[in-house]
């Protein structure tokens, strides 16, 4: 099989920015409106009148931390659903956005158009590591089916077919960019989800690149975001049931022992 003569652009890798907020805006502002909402809702004082005495720089911090830990905990999420993320995200591949976009409740999306985009300079593509470090053999036909791609792509276009139509043949090693805005709510739970050891990598790593984001502006909030097993205490992934990842036991084996536990307590006179 000859190589064509087109090659994919060089892949710029996975590039994670949070634009909004910085860490002004985020102490300033963020924790004392999570703590202004979980208050109004077992105060008599206005959320003005909360919201001021909150976002006072003598006020108490350790306070304002524990009640918002303490609503967060318990699942009150409404009141976390006030403060928003938004991440410009580049590099990543089409099969990860695939699966990022299927995340829709309090996460909004705009993402690069393989419509209106052209790529006269090429697409660049994504490699994953097992076929990087795999046989020779491997990589270069993995290369060849890249390049013959982005060279029938550009095959179409020089015949007269649309952009639009002409996208069908790109893989999903596609690289795209992507603005992300999430709700704290909505992150939690992405990353509770993303994080976990079972994910898809390529996703995994672009949550932990995000938490790392959060983390600078707010390394408060930025606590909660975390594999789902953490928090719950044990892991409810149909796949984990042979505990090969023991970062938490699995549901199985918590519920089963607790079965033992009660028959014993009932076995006792």
């Amino acid at each position: 099989m000859s190589k064509p003569a087109a090659s994919p652009r060089p892949n710029p890798g996975m590039s994670v920015k949070l634009l909004y907020p910085d860490a002004q805006v985020a102490a300033k502002y963020y924790v004392p409106l999570i703590y202004t909402a979980a208050r109004t809702c077992y105060s008599e004082l206005t959320p003005q009148e909360i919201f001021t005495a909150a976002s006072d720089p003598d006020a108490d911090q350790d306070k304002q931390h524990e009640l918002i830990r303490r609503v967060i905990e318990s699942g009150h999420g409404s009141t976390i659903e006030h403060v928003n993320f938004t991440f410009a995200i580049s590099g990543v591949s089409r099969a990860l956005t695939h699966q990022l976009v299927r995340h829709r409740i309090g996460v909004s999306f705009d993402q690069q158009s393989q419509r209106y985009v052209k790529y006269a300079k090429g697409a660049s593509t994504m490699t994953p590591p097992t076929i990087g470090d795999s046989a020779v053999q491997t990589q270069e036909l993995y290369d060849e089916q890249m390049a013959g791609a982005l060279e029938t792509y550009k095959a179409l276009q020089a015949a007269g077919i649309p952009a639009e139509d002409a996208r069908f043949v790109f893989p999903n090693a596609t690289r795209t960019n992507i603005v992300m805005t999430a709700n704290l709510r909505a992150l939690i739970h992405m990353s509770g989800l993303r994080l976990c050891v079972m994910s898809q990598w390529e996703i995994r790593r672009l949550f932990g690149a995000m938490r790392h984001e959060v983390r600078a502006v707010s390394p408060f909030l930025a606590s909660f975001l975390m594999p789902k097993c953490v928090p719950l205490g044990y892991c409810d992934e149909a796949n984990n049931r042979d505990g090969h990842c023991r970062v938490r036991p699995h549901k199985d084996a918590v519920l089963g022992a607790y079965a033992q536990m009660r028959a014993s307590q009932k076995a006792t006179p």
